[in-house]
């Protein structure tokens, strides 16, 4: 879309005289109130198609024009000729003003020193402080007025700190924001270009380079927090252990940066090694491996978890992980000590961003556990624009690949089962959810395919299947499947016959290690191929547990030790390693999922934990166990999975069986372990 002459003029007359009104605009440019009103419609869908945001008008006839629009059509805010103090400000822009004056001023203030700052009137000012009341409560402080003392912001001296910083992120961003701060706080441009030279000094000592913006705001967050110390505004109790912090290079830094200043204690050190700790940077040569070890790890097994959720590889992974590594080294302090907030993402996602953004936060539960809090929705936004990003550049996508979600109106545990065995199934997908019917009708991504025990109501290609599926029934459903999508049956590769072929001509050393490479390698991911996984035969339930690996007693002290005594048999027949046992107890901690029907639980953990051979143990529990405090648990069935295979038609077995409530019931309150592998012997048959 280009714009007209009349458009045109009329946009660089806004942007050279941001102050001018409607009337004298329509009396320029000899134009009707229509006219204008036609032609601002034009100018700003010409700034929304290149990315803008739009000019507003106020009823009084002012225009509201972004900072954005200034730096794309005139290089920068200083090339504008025109007084922007007059620009008019928005309601929350005026917030962030008063906010600024009652934080840095000298003296008590009252509503006239608002009204001649603003230059508006008491009316709006009172409407004004009502949003600086409701902004300040996000942060857990109060606004109060007192004749004696005027407008204060009340709280802990920390929370107080990070509305400052966020207050002053704002103010720069705003239309002739510099000036309006330096004039809202006294601050002289000699002092600034000081404190500049110091956090210059910082980028060196450290290796690396804050981003411009964090650049741009650091002198001013320096200077304002060290006038609040010298007032005897000093942070007390802080969160932040000595021995943590005192040990980093930032602290070093901190110490040089403070170089001549007296009198700052030392909390007040750590508050400010931790502000470079939680700063952007755009590029470093120091690995956050250094200061936190485990951090490396946690980025690549969620870049893992993202992957087989995604259904790609993504492509020079070092090169990103790097990247990955420099947001998320600041972004683990800023959560770890809750100093994240809504300025570190603005903007909206594409519709492809949005599917990956919901993918990013399925896959990053290893660094949630690292960091040991919940990881904020802004900072995962974060990293998604990071991966989604490098995906674009290396020409990844999954707008292309069939999304699918699985609806099933049967519990977490049954729903959860059912997703991943379709995924199995169909790994070309990129499966998004497992819904109940309540949260499928007003679900908010895309998708192509719905899985269900039952049918909906939806204009989307519905899949009707069973909750457990045979070997003959994943078959038949696959065909069916890419029947309906393709029109075509993909041809299948066998890996058992491929493991023949190649065992005729030459010695396997290792068959279960190539049969995996195979899987791996023509695993469907960029094509419609289809691998046969099943890898040996299936193993019924009653194989798994017999009479030797049953176990019942009266009751147990804890939930640990009813663990134990589950998995005894499966430790005694060698099947696990010591070490696995602890892994099931630690992964118990947080997956509530093991509980799989009213009373029974099916603890695990993964192969690479220990797991030696294919099993499983059950334990019966007359008295039960209490788990997390929601659950009375009466049978604990340990599983040994050595892969993803092997298990899963005894698990489908099982899960028929504690599917009947009757049946359920005869193998909590059976009296011996006889009677109870009776009724495991009775659903130990084939699926198909």
């Amino acid at each position: 879309m280009v714009l007209s002459d009349r458009s045109k003029k009329i946009l660089d007359e806004l942007t050279s005289n941001p102050s001018i009104t409607s009337v004298a605009l329509e009396k320029k440019f000899d134009l009707t109130r229509r006219q204008l009103g036609y032609t601002m419609d034009k100018i700003n869908d010409w700034l929304i198609r290149n990315d803008l945001p739009i000019i507003e008008r106020t009823r009084q006839g002012h225009f509201v024009i972004d900072q954005a629009v200034f730096t794309k059509l005139s290089g920068s805010h200083e090339n504008v000729t025109t007084d922007l103090d007059n620009t008019i400000l928005k309601e929350e822009q005026r917030a962030q003003l008063i906010m600024m004056m009652i934080l840095s001023s000298e003296e008590e203030l009252s509503l006239n020193h608002f009204t001649y700052e603003l230059n508006v009137s008491k009316n709006t000012v009172l409407n004004d402080l009502k949003q600086v009341q409701a902004y300040v409560e996000k942060f857990d402080l109060s606004l109060r007025y007192s004749r004696k003392l005027g407008y204060l912001i009340e709280g802990k001296e920390f929370q107080i700190r990070n509305l400052l910083m966020n207050v002053t992120y704002h103010m720069l961003q705003m239309n002739n924001g510099e000036k309006r701060l330096r004039d809202i706080t006294g601050i002289h441009q000699e002092k600034l270009t000081a404190f500049k030279q110091r956090v210059e000094g910082v980028e060196n000592q450290l290796s690396l380079k804050f981003t411009d913006e964090k650049l741009q705001t650091m002198p001013y967050i320096l200077i304002l927090i060290l006038r609040r110390i010298q007032k005897g505004f000093i942070i007390d109790n802080f969160a932040i252990g000595y021995e943590e912090l005192a040990n980093t290079k930032e602290y070093k830094a901190t110490e040089d940066l403070l170089h001549n200043l007296e009198d700052i204690p030392v909390s007040e050190r750590l508050f400010i090694t931790l502000h470079l700790l939680t700063t952007n940077v755009f590029s470093s040569e120091i690995s956050a491996e250094e200061v936190i070890p485990d951090l490396l790890p946690a980025i690549d097994n969620v870049l893992r978890h993202f992957e087989k959720s995604a259904c790609i590889y993504l492509q020079d992974r070092e090169q990103l992980l790097d990247k990955l590594m420099q947001h998320i080294k600041p972004a683990y302090y800023r959560i770890k000590y809750q100093l994240t907030d809504t300025i570190l993402f603005q903007g909206s996602l594409s519709k492809e961003f949005k599917e990956i953004h919901h993918l990013v936060k399925r896959s990053i539960g290893p660094l949630r556990e690292l960091v040991g809090k919940d990881i904020p929705d802004n900072e995962i936004a974060y990293i998604t624009m990071l991966i989604g990003g490098w995906m674009n550049k290396h020409g990844e996508s999954i707008e292309k690949k069939v999304k699918a979600i699985v609806v099933c109106p049967q519990g977490v545990s049954v729903s959860r089962l059912m997703f991943n065995e379709l995924q199995e199934l169909f790994p070309e997908f990129v499966f998004l959810d497992y819904l109940s019917v309540r949260e499928f009708l007003k679900y908010p991504l895309d998708f192509d395919v719905i899985f269900s025990p039952i049918n909906l109501e939806t204009d989307k290609k519905l899949f009707v299947t069973k909750v457990f599926l045979g070997r003959e029934e994943k078959y038949r459903l696959r065909k069916q499947v890419m029947l309906g999508l393709h029109g075509y049956v993909p041809e299948e590769i066998n890996i058992n016959k491929l493991l023949e072929i190649i065992s005729n001509h030459t010695t396997i050393h290792d068959k279960k290690a190539l049969a995996e490479a195979l899987v791996n390698y023509l695993n469907p991911v960029e094509d419609s191929q289809y691998v046969k996984q099943n890898l040996g035969e299936y193993i019924n339930l009653n194989e798994l547990i017999n009479l030797s690996s049953i176990t019942t007693t009266a009751s147990v002290a804890s939930w640990d030790d009813a663990i134990r005594l589950s998995a005894k048999s499966l430790l005694d027949q060698e099947k696990i390693e010591a070490r696995y046992v602890d892994a099931m107890i630690q992964y118990c901690e947080k997956d509530s999922y093991i509980v799989i029907a009213p009373g029974i639980a099916i603890p695990h953990a993964a192969p690479e934990d220990g797991a030696l051979e294919v099993g499983m143990s059950l334990l019966q529990i007359k008295d039960g166990v209490t788990y997390l405090n929601d659950y009375r648990i009466h049978v604990i069935i340990a599983i040994s999975a050595v892969d993803k295979q092997q298990h899963i038609h005894a698990l489908m077995q099982l899960m028929n069986l504690v599917g009947s409530e009757r049946e359920r019931n005869k193998l909590i309150q059976a009296n011996s372990p006889e009677e109870i592998y009776d009724i495991i012997e009775h659903y130990s048959k084939d699926l198909s």
